[in-house]
């Protein structure tokens, strides 16, 4: 019989933003004050920012994961190619999965390491169980997972997202202590199916007395 090993973590902060069309209010301005650099963010990068300083991010290890990644620049890219035009370079830099959380670590002056995941539906429970291993070092982490869906013509091929901005964070260790945080691993809202674990973390803990959740690998 197979042996499951079984390690708890402690949610340290929990942050949870979304909206059906695009989130507002962002407090991008005041958190990039430079411009320049605020022109060039993606929408996940500007998610991303605003999660870390709702849950007192102050430079950990990042475990960040998406499992459409950046599509509103590779639809623009596709675009381009498809019309023959060139191909912007701020459009291909920002296209890769780990855009956002580049930003963010860029901005906060973070050398620490950084790990991106993308596993389609299993997203954040491959978020969750990378850091129950990586939390063994002692250290605190940060979790992020984020989906920005709203691009032209989403609605001819979505029927099933209702929330096409989402993002979640948690800020998390190792503990010893027992689990306490049950957490229901069904689709509460129609959001991304890869950000559900982590959100059904995030809007269950509650109190001190209700954050140790026990993740098994």
């Amino acid at each position: 019989m197979k042996q499951t090993k079984k390690i708890n973590l402690q949610i340290l902060d929990a942050c949870v933003v979304l909206d059906k069309t695009e989130i507002v209010d962002l407090n991008t301005k005041k958190l990039v004050p430079k411009m320049v650099t605020r022109r060039r963010l993606t929408r996940a990068s500007k998610i991303a920012i605003y999660l870390a300083s709702k849950v007192n991010y102050s430079n950990e290890r990042i475990l960040f994961g998406s499992s459409f990644g950046e599509l509103l620049a590779t639809d623009t890219i596709l675009n381009s190619i498809a019309d023959n035009e060139p191909i912007s370079p701020t459009h291909f830099q920002n296209s890769v999965y780990n855009t956002a959380i580049s930003y963010l670590s860029i901005l906060s002056g973070n050398e620490k390491e950084i790990m991106t995941i993308s596993s389609g539906d299993n997203t954040s429970k491959n978020i969750l169980k990378s850091a129950a291993v990586k939390a063994l070092d002692g250290d605190e982490l940060l979790l992020m997972g984020i989906e920005t869906l709203n691009i032209p013509n989403i609605n001819d091929v979505n029927d099933c997202i209702e929330y096409l901005e989402c993002g979640v964070a948690l800020r998390v260790k190792f503990t010893e202590e027992t689990a306490n945080l049950k957490v229901d691993s069904k689709k509460i809202i129609k959001i991304p199916n890869s950000l559900v674990e982590l959100y059904n973390v995030a809007i269950n803990t509650r109190t001190e007395q209700n954050n140790i959740i026990e993740v098994e690998l």
